[in-house]
């Protein structure tokens, strides 16, 4: 098994990308790094990862772009569940924490805690999920500069739709 990197450079994050490559290359996980590391110049590891940076420019350029990315997200059932469904959310819409609980007969509170987990945001649009009376959280967190991700994301969806 053999792990690729790639630094790509966004609007809203730099994001740092690891793929892995069995019978074929899957994206594992997508982190966003602090504004920090803008030093960190973009770079691709794979044929895969630049092929990742050209998917990710097109969302950027249409929200309603469908990624044509083999994804290999590890978590449990449950949260594999949750990230199931928050695949199926269109760009532009949302789901709330309660409504994806509804249809798992679970808590808000777990699907929460699955969206926290979810090792690749943005390609699995955890930032779909909203609080019933608000935006909710984002990676954990509910204010700063990871929360100003998911408000750009939802902005940038909501603009193109």
């Amino acid at each position: 098994m053999k792990k690729f990197q790639a630094i790509i450079d966004t609007p809203f994050a730099l994001l740092a990308i690891q793929t892995q490559r069995e019978s074929k290359e899957f994206v594992i996980s997508i982190d966003f790094l602090p504004w920090e590391n803008e030093k960190q110049k973009p770079f691709h590891s794979s044929h895969f990862t630049e092929y990742l940076a050209h998917q990710i420019e097109c969302y950027l350029t249409d929200p309603a772009h469908s990624f044509d990315i083999a994804l290999l997200p590890s978590g449990t059932v449950f949260q594999q569940s949750v990230w199931r469904i928050m695949q199926t959310v269109e760009a532009g819409k949302t789901l709330t924490y309660g409504e994806i609980a509804a249809s798992l007969n679970s808590s808000p509170r777990a699907v929460g805690n699955a969206c926290r987990r979810n090792p690749i945001p943005v390609l699995i649009p955890c930032h779909r999920v909203v609080a019933k009376n608000g935006i909710g959280g984002f990676a954990g967190q509910t204010e700063g500069d990871v929360l100003d991700i998911k408000h750009w994301l939802l902005a940038h969806e909501k603009q193109g739709c």
